[in-house]
């Protein structure tokens, strides 16, 4: 491709791994092409560093009085101020810290006093928790227009005490809109919660002005590793709750015959705290805010635009809609490649071009069923990405349609694997396809 780079394509924030370099089949190395960002994000330098300035005083958090326990338990609990400031939050919210977006779901679930209502489009961790106390599914309909309006008439057939919905599909990237069904949600007497595992990463969210009760994420799609997440909330169905796990650190005084339990956030955060996790996630929520939002944004459209565009001129590419009339959407494109196996695809654009993808259904079979697909190939932009990370993409795929690969492959147990496997580091059966988690 050769249209002309201009500085809205170079990459607007440096990311650990940029400056990796990956093995190819058919020998010599090439600059690792990130495109698997909606799965886990690499670190942003500023996190990479607080977590090393971090590291010399880690130490046990609200149990010790050493000088290294001090610092690791101001930084645990200034970390909630970090992420209330990121979101905006109201006064009556907590934010609890968890391990991901997943485990967030499933506390809110153990904590909701009645029926959730969810959309069929949910990536898993936000369509199974809710089976608890009874889960309401909505079939999306074609359009953005009539899927809210199914959503209305679910509410108010039957009381429900939630609205469980997706800040950005993990599959499409389209976005609902969240002032709106929050309104709706009220209206109805629901509390929305907001899955913003996808969004977060892409957009600043105000808690206050879109009028969100709850809203969980991932500090590893927010370029934050170490395996923290959060869940915030308004603090009385978390108070009035059963601790999710019950342990150390949740409790006020405990007895022989019982247990006094602590308010929320603690109240939910039992057992030694992640605090490289937690201080991770923080300096994320701070770097983030520290970008402006109009850069970023202009980033990721052009990209995106860059990268569909190049692949319409490519045979044979299908690309994955849930709605007819989205008008909003983050850096995620998914598609499906006539006459290949997404897993293929991907196995093949990581041992020949050095390029990585997601492939497969992304937790979220009920979506894929009804977009009538198997699988398919999902490319996600970040802040790391470029303008040649996307034309090298498109290239790959124009060449796989026009020549075919240069390599044999083998699917077994569902992975595609290139034969015979050269890449030092990795086995034949190593994962470069799809995953069991895909299936």
């Amino acid at each position: 491709m050769t249209a002309v780079l201009d500085s809205s394509c170079a990459p607007i924030a440096r990311v650990s791994g940029c400056d990796l370099r990956v093995p190819l089949v058919q020998g010599g190395t090439r600059e690792y092409a990130n495109f698997d960002y909606a799965a886990s994000a690499p670190a942003l330098a500023q996190v990479a560093d607080r977590v090393s300035e971090l590291l010399p005083y880690y130490a046990s958090v609200h149990r010790g009085a050493g000088y290294a326990s001090r610092i690791s338990t101001d930084c645990y609990e200034n970390s909630r101020t970090a992420v209330a400031r990121f979101l905006h939050c109201a006064d009556d919210q907590v934010v609890v810290f968890t391990r991901n977006t997943t485990d967030s779901l499933n506390l809110l679930a153990s904590c909701v006093p009645g029926d959730t209502v969810v959309l069929d489009i949910e990536h898993h961790a936000n369509f199974l928790p809710w089976t608890r106390h009874g889960r309401r599914v909505v079939r999306a309909a074609d359009t953005v227009a009539e899927t809210i309006r199914r959503l209305v008439a679910e509410l108010c057939v039957k009381p429900a005490a939630l609205l469980a919905i997706t800040g950005a599909s993990n599959v499409t990237g389209e976005v609902l809109p969240l002032r709106r069904l929050a309104d709706i949600a009220h209206q109805c007497g629901a509390r929305i919660l907001v899955d913003a595992a996808q969004l977060a990463p892409h957009r600043r969210i105000d808690l206050c002005a879109n009028g969100i009760d709850y809203l969980a994420f991932s500090g590893h799609k927010l370029y934050a590793p170490f395996g923290a997440g959060v869940l915030v909330g308004r603090r009385d169905w978390l108070d009035a709750a059963a601790p999710y796990l019950a342990g150390g650190g949740a409790v006020r005084q405990v007895s022989t015959t019982g247990a006094d339990w602590a308010p929320a956030p603690q109240r939910h955060e039992a057992g030694s705290p992640n605090v490289l996790g937690v201080a991770a996630l923080a300096a994320a929520c701070d770097a983030l805010g520290a970008i402006d939002e109009r850069t970023a944004a202009e980033h990721e459209r052009t990209l995106a635009e860059r990268l569909r565009n190049g692949l319409k001129a490519v045979a044979g590419v299908n690309f994955l809609r849930i709605w007819s009339d989205s008008a909003d959407s983050v850096g995620i494109v998914a598609f499906t490649l006539d006459g290949f196996e997404p897993g293929r695809v991907a196995a093949y654009l990581s041992a020949e071009y050095g390029i990585g993808v997601r492939d497969g259904r992304f937790c979220a079979h009920p979506l894929l069923a009804r977009l009538g697909v198997d699988g398919a190939i999902r490319a996600s932009i970040g802040l790391g990405t470029s303008a040649a990370d996307v034309d090298r993409l498109v290239d790959a795929i124009a060449t796989l349609v026009s020549h075919g690969p240069d390599w044999n492959y083998a699917c077994t147990d569902g992975q595609w694997n290139p034969v015979p496997e050269t890449r030092p580091g990795l086995t034949p059966t190593a994962t470069t396809g799809a995953t069991p988690c895909t299936l």
